[in-house]
């Protein structure tokens, strides 16, 4: 199963793609990580248009069974939660073009699935994802390291639940 982790925002959307090798093991392959970009002289509609125009190339390349994104449900700037919740908009409109099911995690449930802890630092979050993925060293930017933990949580929430 691919999976497509998303870490949404405007100026940076954070992405993950990792593949499940066995349903109920802990056993996955990062595909490929990275960001979304957008420069601060685009206009908002501008910069939502790159999201779905960048996102739709992502899962058209990956075909995931599943996109699982940060749930938007509480900000520390309200400058910043309208745009976000703006990207989050695309980012399910997307996936509903593409017929990709939607699931959400807080970042506590994340937190809590990745780092065994929900008030993980962001740290020992990059350091357990470095480890489940086997990766050389820990992914970055932060954004793309959100994403590879966001679609880790689906995998490992589906594990226990199976």
């Amino acid at each position: 199963m691919i999976i497509l982790g998303i870490d949404p925002g405007t100026a940076s959307t954070g992405y993950g793609v990792i593949k499940r090798l066995e349903s109920k093991t802990k056993r996955f392959r990062c595909l490929d990580y990275g960001v979304i970009k957008t420069q601060p002289i685009f206009t908002a509609p501008e910069r939502l248009m790159k999201l779905n125009n960048d996102l739709d190339r992502l899962i058209k390349k990956y075909q995931p069974e599943v996109l699982v994104m940060e749930s938007l449900y509480f900000f520390k700037n309200f400058k910043t939660a309208i745009p976000v919740s703006q990207a989050g908009g695309v980012i399910l409109l997307t996936a509903a073009k593409n017929k990709l099911p939607v699931h959400q995690f807080t970042p506590l449930q994340v937190k809590l699935a990745v780092g065994g802890f929900g008030r993980a630092e962001k740290e020992v979050v990059q350091k357990k994802i470095k480890s489940l993925l086997k990766l050389k060293e820990a992914p970055k930017p932060d954004d793309a390291a959100d994403a590879l933990a966001i679609a880790a949580t689906f995998c490992l929430y589906k594990r226990h639940k199976a």
